[in-house]
């Protein structure tokens, strides 16, 4: 029996214009193997998609990897950073972190920001390339300017302590805070204890307490020490 893809639930969760590549109605699971077979790197990124979360096929992370590499090789960042991951965690092929950074590097110079954010934590980790705070600050920052949040909070992080860049207290904190307020709890508890240490801000308990109650209400609860500074 056929398998009906719906490529409109698709293209949201692989953020491609899929329509505009494949027929915009629906495909059979046939239809589209055949077109991934073909070369469509839009079929071959969709199908590694169904495999690895076994959206229609049972899951099989060694199928996922097959079609995200042949997208991957032909220049799609989405099957590159999802082969990145791959690699990374060792879904369905050995894991190899210098492998993971070589696909992670890939997207990442075309304009990926989930890229851009792990290629910073694999230089910053010194996970399949040396470590190096400097080329962890230049990924970050990438990510960061496109709106990423955990990459901002990152960014955040190395001001902080100066790790890649000069220690700044306020850049640390504009980069919290470009976190914070798009709802990223790490983000917001450090802000917080920027403010009730009165580092790169004025000290300010009320706007600490303020930021503190923003993470704490999604789980993550600031310490007594933290509170008191």
């Amino acid at each position: 029996m056929k398998r009906t893809i719906r490529l409109a639930a698709l293209a949201a969760v692989l953020a491609m214009a899929l329509a505009g590549a494949l027929p915009a109605a629906a495909l059979t699971f046939e239809e589209l193997a055949a077109l991934a077979e073909e070369g469509d790197v839009y079929a071959q990124t969709v199908l590694g998609h169904m495999y690895r979360v076994g959206d229609g096929v049972p899951q099989d992370d060694a199928e996922a990897a097959r079609w995200f590499r042949r997208a991957a090789e032909q220049g799609n960042a989405h099957a590159q950073k999802r082969l990145g991951d791959m690699y990374f965690n060792g879904e369905g092929v050995p894991q190899d972190y210098a492998e993971a950074v070589k696909w992670y590097r890939r997207a990442a110079e075309q304009g990926d920001a989930y890229a851009q954010f792990n290629l910073a934590l694999r230089y910053h980790n010194g996970e399949g390339v040396p470590q190096d705070d400097a080329e962890a600050v230049k990924w970050y920052r990438r990510a960061a300017e496109q709106g990423d949040a955990y990459a901002q909070s990152s960014l955040g992080f190395m001001y902080s302590k100066g790790h890649g860049v000069p220690q700044d207290d306020a850049e640390a904190v504009r980069w919290y805070r470009r976190a914070a307020e798009q709802g990223y709890a790490s983000a917001q508890h450090s802000l917080g204890l920027m403010y009730s240490k009165g580092h790169g801000v004025p000290q300010d308990y009320a706007e600490a307490v303020k930021w503190y109650r923003r993470a704490a209400e999604q789980g993550a609860t600031p310490t007594l020490s933290t509170i008191s500074g």
